[in-house]
């Protein structure tokens, strides 16, 4: 038990560590999965932040909403997630399954939903041109799982995901760890956490992971970065009562669209107390 402990506090340590997207990059990526959700005309939308629309599509079956944009010669892929953190909670309460086009174990449906995208948008994608991929949600989930596909045949530029529950176990995540991602949370939202994981877990390696730096939202102009193991501990604290009226808001894409706005001029990082303590050591 203790030796497994050593080799996975060594590997959290290995992780290596990325520049924090700024919070302009941020704040577009959020907007963008926030015209996700919106119904109609997302070509005026877009527009409005200096994007252009180059293909839109509802994959049938799995309800998977995604936008494929262009500004600067960037192409964005968006994914949009789900407003019900109920239904999202019960989904994401299975087992990791193989996902042999990585070569690692993944959840199902968001490895599923990222390969049907591949294969609907890859006639409109662009190979010499670099790809943003962002989304909140269950669209984070299956952001990442697009940029882990994408790196095959395209340059992936950045993934900036939001309330992105995780993906992948401790082998996944460790070898997919050079992807640039920036998961941002706020300190409420559950989704994050999900499937939870018991200090207990600690010496079953299979177990689900986060990877990238993890972005937290706090109050004002404050954020802080975890990643690794201190991510893992904050997993430990999900309850296991259904989601609050607190725990709602704090998933909401308006709220993570506020936070970020607060934070556009003199964003202040400090320290993030996971409330563990480890041999003296927090």
């Amino acid at each position: 038990m203790l030796r497994t402990f050593f080799i996975l506090l060594c590997f959290c340590m290995s992780v290596p560590t990325y520049a924090i997207a700024s919070f302009k990059n941020m704040a577009e990526t959020a907007q963008l999965s926030n015209i996700a959700y919106q119904a109609g005309d997302h070509q005026s939308s877009l527009g409005a932040i200096g994007h252009t629309l180059v293909k839109q599509n509802v994959l049938p079956g799995v309800e998977v909403n995604y936008l494929l944009s262009n500004k600067n010669n960037i192409q964005y892929l968006t994914v949009r997630g789900t407003a019900n953190l109920q239904n999202a909670l019960v989904d994401l309460d299975i087992k990791l399954l193989a996902f042999p086009q990585l070569d690692i174990v993944a959840h199902q449906g968001f490895a599923g939903a990222a390969q049907l995208i591949i294969d609907d948008v890859k006639n409109e994608l662009d190979p010499s041109l670099p790809v943003v991929t962002t989304g909140h949600s269950l669209g984070g989930a299956v952001a990442v799982m697009l940029a882990m596909l994408l790196e095959q045949n395209y340059k992936v530029q950045e993934v900036i995901t939001f309330g992105q529950p995780k993906v992948t176990n401790v082998t996944g995540a460790n070898k997919f760890s050079g992807l640039p991602l920036t998961r941002v949370v706020t300190p409420k939202d559950v989704v994050p956490l999900v499937p939870p994981i018991s200090p207990l877990q600690i010496k079953n390696l299979d177990i689900y992971w986060h990877m990238g730096e993890e972005v937290i939202l706090l109050q004002g102009k404050e954020y802080s970065i975890i990643e690794g193991l201190k991510s893992m501990l904050r997993a430990t604290k999900f309850a296991s009562s259904l989601p609050n009226a607190e725990n709602l808001n704090a998933h909401k894409m308006q709220t993570y669209l506020e936070l970020i706005a607060s934070k556009q001029e003199g964003a202040q990082q400090v320290p993030y107390d996971s409330g563990f303590s480890v041999f003296g050591f927090n």
